[in-house]
């Protein structure tokens, strides 16, 4: 990286936190902490949930395995947004329509406390470990770029490169200084950012790399398989299963509720749930080409460095900082997001019912100490990714056995009164013994050789969906035709649906045109920046003012939805 690519990065820091000290101000209660006072745009919402589930992670597990195998991962990540349309019809309305602050007061209300236990310890372990990766992630990214002279201070001597420990801790506080600033208003506004910054330049990277390979230089072999949308290990069957899990996480999991939650209407919250799943429809076929088409230029690349090798291979100089900066924006996105949403719940559901008496401030003031302890966990357990087997391994094992033994009851719950407290339990107990047992099980002695065990053996993906999403549904629909009737609690929740209005918003709140001014500032700032890269590069100038260009007028299209927001608030 040239020095002008740190400068572009330190920037782009800078910005992040300003946006985050600019919504401080909005945080006077709990509920404008954690649910932006329901008072979100639900295009805010739904592209923030859109960044919630990208991160350096998303470029290091999947950019890998599109440069090792080609177009199936594009298949698989479009398979999130078929779960996302459908979250989007079924789902995202009734998490509106409950009336919550944070998806934990529902499972309160429909479970019961020992639910409650088991959700925010299970759920927050699991997701302080992938979001300890994805920062890791990142960090082996900007590290692969920074070699240091011996002696340098920063040096790592045993890479010869930048400290990874230090890189971790400086963009691990950043996110969180922001996130305890700003709060889910915070993490709204900068996922709306960097969805923008993302987009445009995964967009800059896939004409330069296309001229590459039209060249005529010499491309390199690739797989059989490589332009075919499956393959031994990524069937249509795991394709399914793929669609099946992510329903129950996009669905359930809870910083995804949080963005239906956050919204004025029911209506919105679908909005917010389809424009998601429309986005991953369209754009994993964008950020995973440049991958794809580095494989054909270059075969013998680390996978987990081939995204951010392929940007440096055709990227002037700065844009390669901006994308580490776009980069950092979706780890910073998928962070920020739980850690909001965690400390929401320690608030709500711990802290608040321990002191019921404690005043606003102090809510605000005890949310924003948990979202500084979790921060400094997850900082942790990115220092210690190495030791827990790498992070595609952790990534596909969370998301593919884990999550929806958990995710699973809680929508089951959302939609039906004939599963309790104890369902989702012998769910989760279930799974989680069923996965130890084809984890580690299948390899132990002389099991190993029995037919079964190999067939797992062969099939690793495959058994991940079938522990993830089959078996629990399996165990639901046996609970809930065996049920004699709804659950008391399901009255509870009932009575919270039939109660439900939308959230009363004055015609000044109506019009409130900050969001839109964020995205306005912080898009005329990038464009700038972009122009004036032209000064530091002899060549690629085409490029850059075609970038920067595209920038501009898009924040000319923010800055005319922050001046008819204006209109319409003089006269009313």
């Amino acid at each position: 990286m040239a020095s002008i690519d740190f400068v572009v990065l330190a920037a782009y820091l800078i910005g992040t936190l300003a946006i985050g000290l600019r919504y401080a101000g909005r945080n006077r209660r709990s509920r404008d902490m954690f649910a932006a006072g329901a008072r979100s745009p639900w295009w805010v919402s739904g592209l923030s949930g859109f960044m919630t589930l990208k991160s350096a992670g998303t470029f290091v597990v999947w950019g890998g395995l599109a440069y090792r195998e080609g177009v199936v991962a594009i298949a698989i990540n479009t398979c999130i947004g078929i779960s996302g349309l459908l979250v989007g019809t079924f789902v995202a309305a009734r998490w509106r329509r409950t009336g919550v602050t944070t998806p934990a007061e529902f499972v309160q209300l429909r479970f019961g406390p020992q639910a409650v236990q088991l959700y925010t310890w299970a759920m927050m372990a699991m997701r302080i470990v992938s979001t300890g990766v994805a920062l890791y992630a990142l960090s082996v990214m900007l590290v692969a770029l920074v070699p240091l002279e011996p002696g340098h201070l920063l040096r790592d001597d045993a890479t010869g490169h930048l400290s990874l420990a230090l890189t971790i801790g400086v963009f691990g506080a950043v996110v969180v200084a922001y996130t305890v600033t700003g709060g889910l208003w915070a993490v709204l506004m900068t996922d709306v950012l960097q969805f923008i910054v993302l987009q445009l330049a995964v967009l800059f990277v896939i004409p330069l790399l296309w001229l590459q390979v039209r060249s005529g230089v010499l491309l390199a072999p690739v797989p059989a398989t490589f332009f075919q949308p499956f393959s031994s290990q990524y069937t249509l069957w795991f394709m399914a299963g793929w669609v099946a899990v992510h329903f129950f996480l996009v669905g359930a999991e809870w910083a995804f509720a949080q963005r239906y939650i956050c919204v004025p209407t029911d209506t919105d919250a679908r909005r917010s749930a389809w424009l998601f799943g429309a986005l991953y429809l369209v754009s994993p076929t964008l950020w995973l080409t440049p991958p794809i088409l580095y494989r054909m230029l270059q075969s013998g690349a680390d996978p987990e460095q081939a995204y951010i090798l392929a940007s440096q291979h055709v990227l002037p100089a700065g844009m390669l900082g901006l994308m580490m900066a776009a980069m950092f924006s979706a780890t910073a996105s998928a962070i920020s997001g739980q850690i909001n949403v965690f400390a929401g719940v320690l608030t709500e559901q711990f802290y608040r019912r321990r002191r019921p008496a404690a005043s606003e401030p102090r809510l605000v003031g005890a949310g924003r100490l948990f979202a500084l302890l979790i921060g400094a966990a997850l900082i942790a357990v990115a220092l210690c990714v190495p030791r827990m087997g790498g992070a595609e391994k952790i990534v596909l094992t969370l998301t593919g056995m884990l999550f929806g033994p958990l995710m699973a009851p809680t929508i089951w719950g959302l939609l039906s009164g004939r599963i309790g407290t104890a369902t989702v339990f012998v769910t989760a107990a279930a799974s989680f013994i069923a996965g130890v047992l084809v984890r580690f099980g299948a390899n132990a002695g002389a099991v190993a050789h029995t037919v079964p065990a190999q067939w797992i053996q062969a099939n690793p993906r495959l058994t991940d969906v079938l522990v993830g999403a089959v078996l629990p549904t399996l165990i639901l629909t046996a609970s809930h035709l065996l049920a004699r009737g709804p659950a008391p609690q399901w009255q509870r929740v009932q009575a919270r649906m039939a109660a439900y209005a939308p959230t009363p918003m004055s015609a000044a709140e109506a019009s409130d045109h900050a969001p839109a001014r964020t995205v306005a500032i912080s898009l005329t700032a990038t464009s700038l920046l972009t122009l004036g890269l032209m000064a530091f590069n002899e060549h690629g100038h085409a490029p850059l003012l075609l970038f920067g260009a595209a920038l501009l007028a898009l924040s000319a299209a923010a800055w005319r939805v922050v001046w008819r927001h204006r209109r319409n608030m003089r006269r009313a």
